[in-house]
């Protein structure tokens, strides 16, 4: 428990630092934390002795995170992706240890954290992006502990038992129910003036209920290579995606609802 809370608190103020100092430093903190997830996606298809082509994450991510810190704009976030899928398959043909289904499962990754991290990097340069971090975050921390709590109380009915068993319907709309105090409480924010009440408190009720199923992608992933943990990078944590799998969902939400609300505009 004292591993966990040390390391809580330093991977906390790591990220504050680097979110609140700049706009150069927040965009290469997740950049970093992307080329991390992408290890870890390599590193567990290696379980099941799958090579992925980790050295095209990679490369996506650090170009990802160059077009974002040159505000270079939609068009060259496509290029990268839309390269990275061609050298997955590329991958597979040119390195024999690669083969099919490592070229599938690197396009998979390319699919999977490629456009999630490209959408985190671009709300992270926009005019909204604190008002909708802040929305997606604390409606899904909020929630995901809600939802524990909620689930070891009242817990009787499975909701996903093939890929996560503890987790249950009572569990998960208690935190459904948190998402939406959190709503309220945000309301009177200076962050969402402008945006009506109901749509802030429906934000945080829709992002914080696909960040649970973002958890639960995550979960099917370590199932079905049969692993507990991502890696074990993050001291009592597990592993980054264990970490941010719920707010890859939750965020994109949270900005487009407040995207199409018309706040920044």
């Amino acid at each position: 428990m004292k591993k966990r809370v040390i390391s809580a608190v330093v991977l906390l103020a790591v990220t504050f630092v680097c979110v609140l100092l700049s706009t150069v430093s927040r965009v290469v903190y997740f950049g970093i934390i992307a080329i991390l997830c992408a290890y870890e996606w390599g590193k567990n298809l290696r379980v099941r002795e799958v090579n992925c082509a980790d050295w095209v994450l990679y490369l996506m991510f650090a170009g990802l995170t160059v077009v974002t810190v040159l505000h270079a704009g939609t068009f060259w976030y496509a290029v990268v992706l839309v390269c990275a899928v061609m050298l997955s398959m590329a991958a597979g043909v040119i390195q024999q240890k690669v083969s099919g289904f490592g070229a599938m499962f690197t396009a998979a990754g390319v699919a999977y954290l490629g456009v999630l991290f490209a959408a985190i990097l671009a709300i992270s340069v926009s005019p909204i992006w604190l008002a909708s971090f802040a929305l997606g975050c604390i409606s899904t921390w909020v929630c995901d502990s809600f939802a524990l709590f909620g689930g070891s109380r009242f817990g009787k009915h499975k909701l996903a038992p093939r890929v996560s068993p503890h987790k249950t319907w009572e569990g998960s709309l208690c935190g459904a129910a948190s998402a939406v105090v959190v709503g309220v409480i945000l309301c009177f924010l200076p962050w969402y003036k402008g945006v009506a009440w109901w749509v802030v408190i429906l934000a945080a009720l829709v992002s914080s209920s696909f960040g649970q199923i973002g958890d639960l992608a995550e979960s099917l992933f370590k199932r079905m290579i049969g692993v507990k943990d991502s890696s074990n990078l993050i001291p009592g944590h597990g592993g980054v995606l264990d970490r941010v799998d719920s707010l890859l969902f939750s965020i994109p939400t949270a900005y487009f609802f407040l995207h199409v609300a018309g706040l920044g505009a």
